[in-house]
């Protein structure tokens, strides 16, 4: 048996940031922000900033912008914006920043959502990839959206214990030319 084999995997914890886009929210009344956050620091990962902006590509794109670029943030967690509707605009907004999308994250989520929303769950665009080193999922902006992108996905992702692989164990290889 290889040392690969042997070697015990740890925990890593990581820098978050987490950008709610909402029209509406504040941050008394942003409950998926909220249950990011709570989630991920029970996990044991840390917030490395939290923000709400509105439903502009531009501005989305603008905060997004500034934690791919900075040397802090690891992954980033978007919260709503993935719908159809005129002013959802989250996917368009981050795509042009990816370096490589993630397809399975989007259809995994879905076939999750599914078993919970049922075919509701096709109005859902949500999608992850990375960029300048940084991992970015965008989920939708429901609690219970969260909840499942988390729960059932984000996490064992973002744990290098998770096995056989996971996305943490290939972050410092995200660079390479």
């Amino acid at each position: 048996m290889s040392d690969s084999h042997n070697y015990k995997h740890e925990f890593k914890s990581l820098n978050i940031s987490v950008l709610t886009v909402s029209d509406t929210r504040t941050e008394e009344t942003d409950k998926s922000g909220k249950t990011l956050v709570e989630r991920l620091t029970a996990a044991g990962h840390k917030v490395s900033e939290k923000a709400i902006v509105p439903d502009d590509i531009y501005q989305i794109r603008a905060m997004v912008s500034k934690w791919i670029a900075d040397d802090v943030t690891d992954a980033i967690i978007t919260s709503g914006g993935t719908g159809v509707t005129g002013r959802d605009g989250t996917p368009e907004a981050v795509a042009p920043l990816l370096d490589k999308v993630i397809d399975g994250f989007g259809e995994i989520f879905r076939f999750l959502s599914y078993q919970e929303i049922n075919t509701s769950t096709l109005q859902s665009r949500a999608l992850a990839g990375v960029a300048n080193g940084t991992y970015i999922f965008c989920v939708p902006g429901s609690t219970g959206a969260c909840r499942t992108a988390w729960d059932k996905l984000i996490q064992e992702q973002l744990d290098a214990r998770t096995r056989p692989c996971n996305l943490t164990e290939l972050m410092p290889r995200l660079l390479e030319k």
